[in-house]
């Protein structure tokens, strides 16, 4: 397939908003004459760029969007010939350097303003994309959106959301899973914190599993309002006063994986032990299965009667088919892929992102959160 290129120069500074921009508050993000645009960090993840390239170019086929494939120009060229794209929604802005997996995010961030990663948080900032695809470190990814986009009105403090997956369905299409925020990107949180997150939360959950009234809970220790810290006490209260959600209390860890709220709030260490907590379960409970099936004549006849039901439970834990987790609160979407990501998750993930923006995810929240000050 005969590859187009469009290298786009460096360019400075920071405007809070192009004529892009401006044309899509005119127009609506699905219009024809304005179409989504999307920065993807072609050099972040552990299988950069060729997962990265990949998964771009699978997109490019089945979404109507502009993929802004920023990285080391050369290798991203040689990577469009191997894989078939729609070439005329893939574009390259070439950048100059890699923040490591591994770097202290403020140190590396400063010492390579010109790579991948903070070129392409600089096109969001401009309104030259309209969202933010990365599987790169994710300190590095939530402190470079903090440099580069506005906290929305209302907005404390940003959270990074995760899907993790239940028994209980939920939406139109049956999605199986729960939306926990914060994982980590903020580990201290005060009452009000954890109220805007459940508020946040609510916005995605209606644009993704298409669920306008999910129900919401707070991650506690005891499902009693007295039970937790000083925070997730008074913010108990307090969601308890917010008429336009479903406050259903509070839940403990054993209500995760039966899916009893779609939507379960927490400070971010909490939230990211609980998500690494998952990832172990599921790669663990894979491997125990090939174990046996290894070990046993009549283990591995019992696996095989299971295997359909074992495929449908992979199915389900697989993290690659959820694309990647949302920060929610600044003024740009970005969705922060699994460092892991192959192909398939960064396909998906700017799928996720395209829908974000063409649900107009930021005006949700932000009417969620006006809406509770009136």
């Amino acid at each position: 397939m005969h590859v187009a290129w469009a290298t786009l120069p460096r360019t400075g500074g920071k405007s809070k908003r192009s004529s892009l921009t401006s044309a899509r508050s005119r127009f609506g993000a699905s219009s024809a004459h304005v179409p989504v645009n999307i920065a993807i960090d072609a050099m972040g993840g552990d299988d950069a760029p060729a997962a990265i390239v990949q998964g771009a170019c699978e997109a490019s086929l089945i979404i109507e969007a502009i993929l802004h494939l920023v990285g080391d120009e050369a290798a991203i060229k040689a990577l469009l010939k191997k894989y078939p794209h729609d070439e005329a929604r893939i574009r390259i802005i070439a950048s100059d350097g890699v923040i490591p997996m591994d770097a202290k995010p403020r140190d590396a961030l400063a010492a390579m303003p010109n790579a991948s990663l903070p070129m392409a948080v600089g096109l969001c900032a401009r309104g030259e994309a309209d969202a933010l695809v990365s599987a790169g470190n994710t300190g590095a990814v939530i402190l470079a959106c903090a440099n580069g986009f506005q906290r929305l009105p209302g907005v404390t403090r940003t959270a990074l959301a995760a899907v993790v997956p239940t028994e209980r369905r939920r939406g139109p299409k049956a999605d199986p899973f729960t939306l926990l925020l914060d994982v980590g990107a903020t580990v201290r949180v005060k009452a009000e914190d954890l109220v805007g997150f459940a508020l946040m939360g609510a916005a995605y959950s209606s644009v993704i599993s298409k669920n306008e009234r999910p129900k919401i809970a707070l991650l506690s220790n005891g499902t009693e309002p007295s039970k937790g810290t000083e925070e997730i006490v008074a913010a108990h209260q307090m969601l308890l006063a917010v008429s336009d959600i479903d406050f259903i209390g509070n839940v403990e860890g054993v209500d995760i994986p039966r899916g009893n709220a779609d939507v379960i709030v927490c400070d971010g260490f909490t939230g990211n032990v609980v998500l690494k907590m998952f990832e172990g379960v599921s790669e663990t409970v894979m491997r125990l299965a090939r174990y046996a099936y290894k070990s046993r004549l009549s283990w591995k006849i019992a696996l095989a009667l299971l295997s359909r039901g074992i495929k449908q439970l992979k199915s389900v834990t697989d993290w690659q088919q959820y694309g990647g987790a949302p920060i929610l609160g600044f003024d740009r979407i970005c969705i922060k892929a699994h460092g892991r990501s192959g192909p398939r998750a960064i396909k998906n993930a700017i799928k996720v992102a395209n829908r974000c923006i063409e649900q107009d995810l930021a005006g949700r929240i932000s009417r969620q959160l006006a809406q509770r000050k009136t």
